[in-house]
């Protein structure tokens, strides 16, 4: 399997330049940085070479003994399991044992502050500009829906349905009961002359409705009362007070960002491919979710089970990956934190994040990172996802379903509009990983002021 990053379009000017509180935020994160090396120098001499050694050994071989415990069931799994939980703990009892635990632990928390520091320094310099937005006038029949049972029931417990009525909104709020087709009572609303679709509830929910009001080309609203709240995070919308996104209603602005489609169904945030598509649609899964997926996987990752999977995007082709996430516009990758979020909507292009780990090598090589061989990351106006078998699971935003192969998803650029309040939190700051080449350039660059004397 190849793999291959094609960077996110930025609309960063290429002439701006470091202001002064940058360079002073990149000098900290380094000098911090040569702190941390230079503590472990003076405290433990050429031991730190040791030091470094047995870390690195430790992190290797709690790798291995991770993908051991998912790939095997019985007793080779409880073993690896306690070997996974045992050697860090040996590590840390080395570094006592030679009277260095203190310097280590030191070394790290100083490593790790230089990094947030770099990050912030570097993200202040690229932070890409968010989608435009205009100023509308506020609808005159909003249409919403809302399900009572997201987010453990924020619809209720944030008096979602009076407060929007309150507004002139007109709302249907759904009978757990007697499941709806949410994309029907859009339809039929706009059909009654609504001029803006709304949802309280899960992504799967947003979508859905999300493809209605661009297909009629009206404004969508998003509340954010579901569970996680992934599109509304990246939205930039308050995540705590759903109440808030109701703000809308009466001072709002639009937006115009990218839609997601997996063959004809709409995603505002991913279509997911191999193993948790495969371990979603199983029916036990909603009852007990760990017990499910530590009874599928091994099967599913050593490919004993499941479809074999062929993806092409961008030139690229992966060979029988186990997991293949499609989303719509790319999750920052190369720090674990900000993997769940997307800097941009309206990139016109879809990420793509492959992942094929065969063997305990492949699974050790992960810890690199993005640099690892067995992740691909890339963006694409297309992926198409094919197997060895006549339909694939797909987990869409979260929904599981079973859908014919070839599976092509495509991206439709600035497809819909998006209404959000004029004071919403705003997106959050963009997150790189920490690139000290770079972090060395902004330090030492010079003043505008000074380039031009």
């Amino acid at each position: 399997m190849r793999s291959a990053e094609t960077p996110a379009r930025s609309a960063e000017p290429s002439d701006r330049r470091p202001g002064t509180a940058q360079r002073w935020t990149a000098r900290l994160a380094l000098l911090v940085a040569t702190a941390a090396i230079a503590l472990l120098l003076v405290a433990a001499g050429v031991r730190s070479v040791a030091l470094l050694l047995v870390g690195l050994a430790g992190l290797a071989a709690t790798a291995a003994a991770v993908w051991w415990a998912l790939t095997h069931h019985g007793l080779l799994r409880a073993l690896s399991s306690a070997l996974a939980s045992v050697v860090p703990l040996a590590v840390l009892l080395y570094y006592a044992t030679v009277h260095l635990l203190w310097a280590a632990l030191s070394a790290l928390a100083l490593g790790a502050v230089a990094r947030v520091t770099g990050r912030a320094a570097l993200g202040a310099e690229a932070r890409p500009a968010g989608p435009p937005q205009q100023r509308t006038p506020p609808p005159k029949s909003p249409f919403l829906v809302m399900n009572p049972r997201s987010g453990g029931g924020k619809v209720g417990r944030f008096h979602l349905a009076e407060r929007a009525r309150a507004l002139g909104a007109e709302v249907a709020v759904l009978d757990p009961a007697h499941p709806q087709d949410v994309a029907e009572l859009a339809r039929r609303a706009v059909a009654e002359g609504a001029d803006l679709l709304g949802v309280a509830g899960g992504d799967g929910t947003q979508a859905l409705v999300a493809g209605v009001a661009a297909q009629h080309d009206l404004p969508f609203m998003v509340i954010s009362a579901g569970t996680r709240n992934h599109f509304a995070l990246d939205l930039g919308l308050d995540r705590d007070d759903p109440s808030r996104c109701l703000d809308a209603l009466t001072d709002g602005v639009e937006l115009r960002i990218d839609l997601g489609f997996v063959s004809d169904r709409v995603f505002v945030n991913n279509a997911s491919f191999g193993v948790y598509a495969q371990v979603v649609q199983s029916a036990a899964y909603r009852d007990d979710k760990v017990g499910t997926i530590l009874q599928q996987l091994p099967e599913l990752l050593t490919h004993e089970s499941g479809p074999r999977l062929t993806v092409r995007a961008a030139h690229v082709l992966m060979d029988a990956p186990q997991a293949v996430l499609v989303s719509n516009n790319p999750y920052q990758v190369g720090d674990a934190v900000g993997l769940g979020r997307r800097t941009q909507l309206d990139s016109g292009a879809l990420g793509v994040l492959g992942v094929n780990v065969d063997n305990v090598a492949q699974a050790v090589d992960l810890l690199r990172g993005p640099h690892s061989r067995g992740l691909t990351a890339l963006t694409a106006d297309e992926v198409v996802v094919d197997a060895d078998v006549p339909e694939i699971a797909v987990a869409v935003d979260g929904e599981a379903l079973l859908l014919p192969t070839p599976v092509i998803c495509r991206i439709a650029p600035g497809s819909l509009r998006v209404r959000v309040p004029s004071g919403r939190p705003g997106v959050p700051r963009a997150n790189p990983p920490t690139d000290w080449r770079a972090l060395g350039r902004l330090a030492f660059a010079r003043r505008a002021g000074a380039e031009a004397g």
